[in-house]
């Protein structure tokens, strides 16, 4: 795939470490051909970025906070001195405090309700507000990352189901307004995987050992599956492709109940 994305270049958002999801799709597209550049949160992490970003020959790492509008002005502004255009941008980021991930929904608090809605869906408007004037010369691909919680009830995801619903609606409506300017705009929902963030919800590893026993697949996703799924949606082979939820989950999202073997 060295060649398909060839003279691309965009904005990856998102990387915890080398297990976050947002890296399996950051590498897919250095692989494919793609030039990046990474938002990173906090010394911590940008210390945690700064050898992956050096591996796929980045040398561009701006410290974002999505929930602060002057902090998402600068990196934008930075990013564009850098490259008038850009043909995509990841967004992996989303937030609920960890003590509310487990547990009944019912005890969801306002606090951490409006915080994990703003950061987890939100910000994803923000950053197709200041994305689009990057991408209306040439059109481009917004990417984000839901999951399956979202329209289904998943023990202890609470409140980021909600999150992630609404920014599946928000995908939808992005898709609507920035369509006509070439901008694609698609989500991602692999299956339960193991990283940072999904370590955060209660009852994880049952979760991911239960996905892998019963998909059709008996499978769970994996990060080159759904970094080569981002290679399709941002290359040309995407091209018609606009406002879907792309699972990448085994076939999990298909089943009514457990395989029989597992009743």
């Amino acid at each position: 795939m060295g060649e398909l994305l060839k003279g691309k270049r965009g904005l990856i958002m998102g990387v915890a470490n080398d297990r976050s999801i947002a890296w399996g799709i950051a590498k897919a597209l250095h692989e494919a051909g793609a030039e990046l550049a990474f938002t990173y949160q906090g010394e911590a992490f940008g210390k945690r970025l700064e050898p992956l970003a050096q591996s796929v020959g980045s040398d561009f790492m701006v410290d974002v906070d999505v929930t602060d509008d002057a902090s998402l002005d600068a990196a934008f502004e930075q990013l564009g001195a850098r490259w008038p255009t850009i043909d995509f941008v990841v967004h992996a980021i989303a937030f609920s405090d960890k003590s509310e991930l487990t547990g009944r929904f019912l005890n969801t608090s306002r606090t951490n309700f409006k915080n994990s809605m703003d950061i987890s869906c939100y910000s994803f408007i923000e950053v197709a507000r200041r994305a689009h004037p990057l991408m209306v010369e040439n059109g481009g691909t917004l990417l984000t990352l839901t999951y399956d919680g979202s329209i289904k009830v998943v023990p202890n995801y609470n409140v980021m189901g909600v999150a992630k619903a609404a920014l599946e609606s928000a995908t939808r409506y992005l898709a609507n307004d920035l369509g006509p300017e070439g901008i694609r705009v698609n989500a991602i929902s692999p299956g339960p995987m193991k990283t940072l963030a999904g370590a955060a919800i209660g009852g994880a590893r049952k979760t991911y050992k239960f996905t892998e026993q019963n998909t059709p697949l008996r499978s769970n996703a994996t990060l080159e599956a759904v970094g080569g799924t981002a290679v399709y949606l941002v290359s040309d082979a995407g091209a018609c492709t606009t406002g879907e939820i792309l699972h990448v989950d085994g076939g999990f999202h298909i089943l009514g109940m457990p395989q029989a073997e597992n009743i």
